[in-house]
């Protein structure tokens, strides 16, 4: 074989593969991701007038406390967003799980519109021992999943810290104020 087609195949293929780098490079540098762990300590204020009261004190207080983890994760276009609730012994009271398509990404306010495509929520709890506000938001996004055939939700990050790794985030329509840890943000 000549040896200007080895250097012509040779070139070929450095340039086919300098090529592939740079486009997987854009695909990665302009997409937006972020993933956050958050969680958050619900109690019912109706029916226990301190929250902080140990289960011994107050007959409610143990029934009405739980704690919620919330991940969030966007990436492109998609969002999954999963609620896990559990009980102060740690034991799960339930979770809720969505995912769907980014509306739209408001920069200024930061601020994702997410349309929820498909929910799943747990089947093991019965639904009369979920936190009230497991009950609440599963009510209000089965009412737009009715009407609609798709939920709306809106993820606002109201404060964000990249170098301690932090996030305060408004998740609607739960009305749920989260710390979060940012595990991975590319916004």
């Amino acid at each position: 074989m000549a040896k200007w087609l080895k250097w012509t195949i040779s070139i070929v293929i450095l340039s086919a593969l300098i090529a592939a780098c740079g486009v997987i490079y854009k695909q990665l540098a302009t997409s937006r991701t972020m993933m956050l762990s958050c969680s958050s300590e619900l109690f019912d204020r109706h029916t226990s007038a301190n929250p902080y009261v140990s289960a011994s004190a107050g007959s409610n207080s143990r029934d009405n406390k739980f704690y919620q983890l919330v991940d969030v994760w966007i990436a492109a276009n998609k969002a999954q967003i999963h609620y896990r609730y559990f009980n102060l012994d740690g034991t799960s009271a339930g979770h809720i799980s969505m995912r769907g398509k980014v509306d739209s990404i408001e920069a200024n306010s930061m601020t994702y519109r997410v349309a929820v495509e498909t929910k799943t929520e747990s089947q093991t709890q019965k639904q009369q021992n979920w936190p009230e506000q497991m009950k609440y938001l599963y009510s209000i996004s089965s009412l737009n999943f009715a009407d609609a055939g798709v939920n709306h939700f809106s993820i606002e990050v109201l404060e964000m810290d990249d170098t301690k790794d932090y996030a305060l985030v408004l998740l609607q329509p739960s009305n749920t104020i989260c710390g979060c840890r940012i595990v991975n943000s590319r916004i």
